[in-house]
């Protein structure tokens, strides 16, 4: 059974427009996102409030930032041997085998709240500890399918139309980002406890869905089997073998991404222990709200992935008018901006709930950062050269929350903020000067 390409024709490309191209699209871009959307709702419902967690649980600011630094390992490592398993083994199984081990996080993580402190003599294994163990099975999916994901996407799309594809299925997954924190703002909304339990709750059952629903759909007749992984060697030979566009976009997304893994992990600290900042709302029929600091946290969430939404599919669709270069570039200025936006913004939620539209807009660029890294790629290495990619960002991106986490307990976090948005300027600049556009984006 052949696959067909998609291609789309439409001069104009607005968000309902990509969710009729989505339905349209090929079924295992359908059936991948489909899942992508389950897994997404867990993870986004429970990552973005960990580091609340984690404090809840008697973590310290460094810890924080060394939950960070371990997210940023586990990014560097599993989406190389991701790529290489989807493409060994076929995507199906391996999204099969990803999906399973992250509802056992989601579980892990759910459990570290009824677990006491464990003497062991010399140390004591502190709750908070069970969250990183978690961390190690819930990243699977999201780490693991980058390759699946990738390879997919560029099997079932032309090349001049990639990052129209990435739209399509991103903008249905960053659908599941926006109703995500607000799920997490109402069961939240008076304290953060125990409302965040029930989020891990359905966190664990929606990832059980996700992988049952990518097993049971996903044509397995249709899947590609690559060769086998030779080890260390291979993966030299891989970074040497990437296409040459993808090296300066490598450099930029590193500077921005370790940038943004400094502080990521304690946007929401700046909202509930620095700002301790809620919000009174007055609703017809409803009456008075009273949000606590992290269900306001959820909602400027929610305002940030509207903005995503309402921006991914028309950035996708000016891509194939001016090249991928511009739009991506844009993804980089916010993501660079936005920490020293964030520390230094009055204490006022309407500020606030406009600069975090402000940050929605660096997912307008995602979309056609995808296409950048994976178009250059050759037919059925789409998972190799992703993992390459992920693999080398990720490694030098490791430190990152260490270095934010130690600035922010024991200089200040104004400190910490400020100095990841001049260390994410100086990719942002690279990228402006150094970056190539994909030959498919400069003819189309």
């Amino acid at each position: 059974m052949s696959r067909e390409r998609v291609t789309v024709d439409t001069e104009e490309m607005g968000p309902l427009d990509t969710f009729r191209q989505f339905f349209s699209l090929e079924r295992d871009v359908l059936v991948l996102s489909v899942a992508m959307f389950a897994f997404s709702l867990g993870f986004q419902m429970t990552n973005r409030f960990l580091s609340e967690y984690l404090v809840f649980l008697g973590a310290t600011g460094v810890v924080v930032g060394v939950w960070g630094t371990f997210g940023n390992v586990i990014g560097a490592v599993y989406p190389y041997y991701g790529g290489i398993i989807s493409d060994r083994i076929g995507s199906r199984y391996a999204l099969t085998v990803f999906g399973f081990l992250s509802a056992i996080g989601f579980g892990i993580w759910l459990a570290a709240a009824f677990v006491d402190p464990i003497d062991l003599g010399i140390v004591t294994i502190e709750p908070w500890v069970w969250v990183f163990v978690g961390l190690l099975l819930a990243q699977c999916w999201k780490s693991f399918g980058i390759g699946g994901h990738y390879a997919i996407v560029k099997q079932a799309t032309e090349p001049s139309r990639l990052a129209r594809g990435f739209a399509s299925t991103e903008t249905f997954r960053r659908t599941a980002f926006l109703l995500a924190p607000l799920i997490v703002a109402v069961l939240v909304a008076d304290e953060f406890m125990p409302g965040f339990l029930w989020v891990l709750v359905i966190g664990v059952v929606f990832a059980l869905l996700g992988t049952a629903v990518q097993h049971v759909m996903y044509e397995a007749e249709d899947d590609g089997v690559g060769d086998e992984f030779d080890g260390f060697g291979q993966l030299v030979d891989d970074l040497r073998a990437l296409p040459e566009p993808l090296r300066p976009l490598l450099v930029a997304d590193t500077f921005v991404r370790f940038a943004n893994g400094m502080v990521y992990v304690f946007f929401i600290l700046v909202i509930t222990q620095i700002m301790e900042i809620g919000w009174t709302l007055s609703l017809p029929a409803v009456g008075t709200i009273d949000l606590a600091p992290a269900a306001l946290f959820g909602v400027l969430s929610g305002i940030e992935m509207l903005v995503a939404l309402l921006t991914m599919a028309p950035a996708a669709m000016l891509a194939e008018r001016v090249g991928l270069k511009p739009v991506v570039g844009l993804g980089f200025f916010v993501y660079a901006a936005f920490p020293i936006l964030l520390i230094f913004a009055p204490e006022n939620v309407w500020i606030l709930l406009a600069l975090f539209a402000f940050s929605g807009l660096r997912f307008a660029g995602l979309p056609a950062h995808k296409a950048l890294i994976v178009g250059p790629a050759e037919q059925g290495a789409g998972g190799r050269v992703t993992g390459s990619y992920y693999v080398v960002r990720g490694a030098v991106v490791i430190p990152s929350g260490i270095l934010g986490g130690v600035l922010w307990q024991y200089v200040t976090p104004e400190v910490a903020f400020t100095l990841a948005s001049i260390i994410g300027m100086i990719g942002v600049v690279y990228f402006v000067i150094f970056g190539r556009e994909f030959d498919a984006y400069r003819r189309a």
